[in-house]
């Protein structure tokens, strides 16, 4: 499945259709868009830890979520109303004070849903948390150009 939005694209679109989310303060970093994939930094905060200095549980299902919806409309363009009808999340291993990246991969891509799986890894060789989300999405996709114009 080709790209469809590039990383700046991305990011305008974000901005304009998900500004309670993705803003300067949010800490959310879209680092790389692939061929049914991306990659997306949740920069560290203090107001994600929990008690113990961990990252909060739903600090990183807020970023596994992000970043499949981020890894969908990288891959079918600038689709406003795709929501997720399903998160399930394994937490790991605990992370420290750090930031976080999480990886995602579509695994489905059909015409309605899509079915991926979010790795946030801790460390090299360590994961702090896996995760599988699916989305729902409109079944007409918006013309690609629609960023573009937005964003000019």
């Amino acid at each position: 499945m080709p790209v469809l939005m590039t990383v700046e694209a991305l990011e305008c679109f974000l901005a304009a259709e998900f500004p309670q989310a993705y803003h300067p303060a949010s800490g959310l970093v879209v680092e790389a868009v692939w061929d049914g994939g991306c990659r997306v930094r949740q920069r560290f905060r203090e107001d994600s830890l929990r008690p113990g200095g961990t990252i909060s549980g739903p600090t990183m299902m807020a970023l596994a979520d992000f970043t499949m919806y981020v890894a969908l409309l990288g891959a079918i363009g600038p689709v406003p109303l795709a929501v997720t009808t399903n998160l399930n999340i394994n937490f790991l291993r605990k992370p420290g004070r750090c930031d976080l990246t999480a990886e995602a991969r579509l695994l489905k891509l059909g015409k309605r849903l899509a079915v991926g799986e979010i790795v946030i890894p801790r460390e090299w060789r360590s994961r702090a948390a896996r995760a599988r989300d699916v989305h729902l999405f409109a079944a007409q996709h918006v013309a690609a150009g629609w960023a573009t114009a937005l964003c000019a």
